[in-house]
């Protein structure tokens, strides 16, 4: 299919539930029916028009017939919020809003539908149904304990249904779902639907039904005595490993606008939502940029998908989610019928990197499962996000660009961009994790050497000891071990005998960046490779509790001994401590040199046996072990600093016996 083709995405079923049968029926409704004079939804008049399946097992609502018997009371409540005044409208039912814990949003909306703009229109119900679903959950919180992830999962719990009432809840399905309803949020979120298609009427009465749950809720709450607490909202917490693109600058944004009108990237009827996108994004609106920006990118990478792999009829929508083409089975290795997805090969591994890195992987941003369920605070979204993934769809509109634009393609304003989507790397898959997890341990045991002690006269005057406390402390086993891991360095990587010289000083750091710098392969990773990257990870997390707690130990411990607050016993156990560092910090050194010696050959273990694979498994998982006891064994509760070295003994033998068996993956 060619872009421009398509006069809609949405399939004959789904386009007639959403663009007609609301509007079938001309029945005029009296607002006084629907809203009191009070101010208050009279659900019993909006329930009454929900209908049912008259055959088959339980509590089926009748999709179409409630749609079309809700079109004309949604049209009268449109009309009757068309009529109002904004102020008219916040004194009416602000108050009733609150309990979104965003009520700003809901007046924005107002405005908005004010405006009669579609784009705008259709944006705003994104807000505003992924603002509802997080409240809808915070309510839901109220009696059960674990949330549903997914929204009509949400609709048809027992919790819902106890506060809201049962007939309520149907309401909120017929718009919201499920996909044989309006399914109002997921053909917007997934940017199946063009703004022409969404009939405003139905944003408005979203609004309406938001204010009514929240008198609902109001009576509820006053009954059972209690108060609505409200989850906080998650943040980004790793901006800078998220730069990867410069800034877009207004001459970046001005090169878009002229991509947007011209890449086959993009449906036609889709344009006024990237026009929108663009112009918040200058007027700093970097919530709703990201919103739109994300759906469309959906719509693009779907319309690719179904270029590449031959299946015109999956850019559509249908009337069952096993049939929705949606991010996750876009970016597949495989389609559904098992042959090899090949929107992968055209995009590229660094394109598809960054989508995973950023929509897919759980410790990446997530942005639009956080942005869709409504658990980030739009009003204080970070320009960091927007513009990462805001370059990132200039790339993809660029790269189909038609050979006529010739001009536009050679444009310098975008090379850089296109520069840095060549050769972008995972920052958010495991093992790109792992890598970055054991540089993040080695400069907590970079402040080592620089913890305070007291002096070595003091600790032997207290021992009777002639040699408290050697500084160079190495358990024998320690240099045959590390000799047998740099021979599973890479060819002609260092000089062996200068690095094992080197391994006490700040050589060993060097290498070790070198080595978790190196690109990995994490596109599709198999099995085995994540489930050996996860122990992995295990086993330099707890190297790095083992570091942050001598640390934090050796500070306390020394500044009692200085204010000689230390009891005799203490006193001795403080000095165990301080000869337990000579051997504990190459020892560590060398776990986390295993770690990334393993790292760079973790594809290995793909050509190991599954009884080779188990074996490798059960070494790794004994080295967790080791770090684990050690944890605890160097935690402020146990203190046994003894123990530390004969366990350290004992693991340093189980590597040495698995390396010589030359099982070391």
């Amino acid at each position: 299919m060619i872009a421009g083709q398509a006069i809609t995405c949405l399939s004959p079923a789904v386009h007639n539930m959403i663009c007609n049968l609301g509007f079938e029926n001309d029945v005029s409704h009296n607002i006084n029916s629907i809203v009191s004079g009070e101010h208050e939804v009279c659900w019993s008049t909006v329930t009454n028009h929900v209908h049912y399946a008259e055959s088959g097992e339980g509590h089926d609502v009748d999709y179409i017939g409630s749609v079309r018997s809700l079109g004309p009371l949604c049209k009268a409540v449109h009309l009757h919020l068309l009529a109002l005044s904004k102020e008219q409208f916040e004194e009416n039912y602000g108050l009733f809003f609150q309990w979104t814990n965003n009520a700003e949003l809901f007046l924005e909306t107002f405005d908005v539908l004010k405006n009669l703009q579609a784009a705008a229109i259709a944006l705003s119900l994104m807000k505003l149904t992924s603002c509802l679903e997080q409240a809808l959950g915070n309510v839901y919180l109220l009696i059960g304990k674990e949330c549903p992830f997914l929204l009509r999962d949400l609709l048809s719990s027992m919790e819902l249904t106890t506060v809201f009432g049962q007939s309520v809840m149907d309401v909120l399905k017929v718009f919201l779902g499920s996909p044989k309803s309006l399914n109002l949020r997921n053909i917007l979120w997934h940017g199946f639907a063009s703004p022409q298609e969404i009939p405003s009427k139905y944003c408005s009465m979203l609004l309406l039904l938001t204010a009514g749950l929240g008198q609902l809720l109001k009576t509820y709450l006053l009954k059972m005595n209690t108060t609505l607490v409200h989850r906080p909202c998650i943040t980004f917490t790793n901006l800078k490993e998220l730069n990867v693109f410069p800034d877009v600058t207004r001459e970046t944004l001005s090169v878009i606008e002229e991509l947007v009108e011209v890449s086959n990237f993009i449906i036609k009827p889709m344009l006024p939502f990237w026009r929108t996108l663009v112009a918040a994004f200058k007027e700093c609106r970097y919530a709703d940029c990201v919103i739109l920006t994300l759906s469309q990118l959906e719509t693009g990478l779907r319309l690719v998908f179904t270029r590449v792999n031959k299946c015109p009829s999956r850019l559509f929508t249908a009337e069952s989610t096993a049939f929705y083409t949606t991010f996750d089975k876009i970016l597949a290795k495989h389609l559904s019928d098992g042959e090899l997805n090949q929107l992968p090969l055209t995009l590229g591994e660094p394109a598809m990197e960054f989508l995973l890195d950023f929509l897919n992987y759980q410790e990446g941003p997530r942005v639009r499962d956080h942005l869709s369920h409504g658990e980030i605070n739009i009003n204080v979204f970070p320009k960091e996000v927007a513009n990462q993934i805001l370059a990132f769809s200039i790339v993809l509109l660029h790269r189909f660009l038609g050979n006529e634009h010739t001009v536009l393609k050679e444009n310098a304003v975008i090379r850089p961009l296109i520069n840095c989507a060549s050769c972008y790397r995972s920052q958010f898959h495991p093992v790109a994790r792992l890598g970055i997890q054991v540089l993040d341990c080695v400069k907590s045991i970079k402040k080592w050497p620089q913890l305070p002690v007291p002096p070595v006269e003091q600790m032997r005057e207290l021992t009777g000891s002639t040699g408290a406390v050697a500084p160079d402390a190495v358990i024998p086993e320690m240099s045959e071990v590390l000799s047998l891991l740099l021979h599973h360095m890479p060819p002609d990587y260092y000089n062996l005998e200068d690095m094992g010289n080197g391994f006490l000083t700040d050589k060993w750091l060097l290498l070790l960046t070198d080595l978790c710098s190196m690109p990995m392969r994490t596109l599709y990773c198999p099995r085995p490779v994540l489930e050996a990257a996860a122990v992995l990870r295990k086993i330099t997390t707890q190297c790095h509790l083992v570091s942050e707690q001598v640390i934090a130990s050796a500070r306390l411990r020394y500044t009692q001994w200085v204010d000689k607050a230390l009891r005799s016993r203490q006193r001795h156990n403080y000095i165990r401590m301080v000869k337990s560092i000579t051997f504990l910090s190459p020892m560590l050194r060398l776990l986390l040199m295993m770690v990334a010696l393993n790292r760079i050959n973790l594809y290995h273990v793909c050509k190991k046996t599954t009884s080779e694979c188990q074996q490798y498994l059960k070494y790794l998982k004994s080295i967790l072990q080791y770090t684990e006891n050690l944890a605890t064994y160097t935690s402020p509760e146990k203190n046994k600093w003894d123990e530390t070295l004969d366990l350290s003994q004992r693991v340093l033998i189980k590597i040495k016996m698995y390396d010589e068996k030359k099982q070391l993956c």
